[in-house]
């Protein structure tokens, strides 16, 4: 199969163990694109997170952003945004959570929390976009883009998806699932990474089995799912593999097996 775009994850995904992109996998992505073909950057941090991982490898296409909250063209313009509703924020911010537990939003172009949390400053290095520390009651009757919750409870996490999962309404109109076994996030039903890549695919005119795709969380399954090839990181979750149980298995994020993969397949030829 000839493909025609790619789609990648950041974190656990095309990022390293540094959480940068190596200059090996650089080259290959630059060398790839100067071919014509896409490269679509579709992720769980905001746009403005994600926006200097995109330049750095001069891609001139589409970035997804808060899981398919967000979708911006090529010039950075807006053109998609599923928010999450004033009354189903109220809601949310009025469920009872662990002590142990750190609420952070996406909302508009400000990423929010309640504390400042050091140990996530390491992801940002390269972005320098960082926190504003605000109190969550300001938000009230806002309309946000992602709402997620981070701790090193995993079971205090698991206890909090199982009363937000309880609730109908939340399950009928939000989208809850996990990009890491620390982060649980929720944003609006219509707001997933599959969702994200299938319009963009429209709009570009390419079918999905021109496309391929590589992630490692669960918030990467329906995007793994839309595309003609879903490649799953060996450092994926073992929920999602267990999901995907057929999907190919590549090497980790550490040992830059997706750009080791993509060279294989698109320029092998070539050396």
């Amino acid at each position: 199969m000839k493909y025609r775009a790619i789609i990648s994850d950041l974190d656990g995904t095309l990022l390293n163990g540094e959480h940068k992109i190596s200059e090996y996998t650089k080259e290959v992505i630059r060398k790839i694109i100067s071919k014509g073909i896409k490269f679509i950057i579709a992720t769980g941090r905001h746009h403005k997170d994600a926006l200097c991982f995109k330049n750095q490898l001069g891609a001139d296409s589409y970035l997804v952003s808060a899981n398919g909250s967000k979708v911006h063209d090529n010039k950075n313009n807006e053109i998609i945004s599923h928010n999450i509703s004033k009354e189903l924020t109220n809601k949310l911010l009025d469920i009872k959570i662990s002590d142990e537990i750190i609420r952070g939003v996406y909302a508009g172009d400000e990423w929010l929390t309640e504390f400042h949390i050091h140990e996530f400053d390491e992801y940002h290095v390269e972005s320098g976009f960082k926190p504003k520390v605000i109190d969550f009651e300001k938000l009230r009757d806002k309309e946000i883009s992602k709402i997620f919750y981070i701790s090193d409870n995993v079971k205090a996490l698991e206890d909090l998806e199982k009363v937000l999962k309880e609730n109908k309404e939340f399950t009928e109109k939000l989208d809850i699932t996990a990009s890491l076994d620390n982060c649980l996030e929720i944003m609006t039903k219509e707001a997933t990474k599959g969702n994200a890549v299938t319009e963009i695919l429209e709009r570009e005119g390419i079918l999905p089995e021109e496309a391929i795709a590589f992630g490692d969380g669960l918030n990467d399954k329906e995007m793994l799912q839309v595309v003609g090839k879903g490649i799953i990181m060996g450092n994926a979750s073992e929920k999602l593999k267990k999901l995907l149980s057929d999907y190919e298995v590549i090497g980790t994020s550490s040992e830059d097996a997706e750009g080791h993969y993509l060279e294989k397949i698109f320029l092998e030829n070539e050396k």
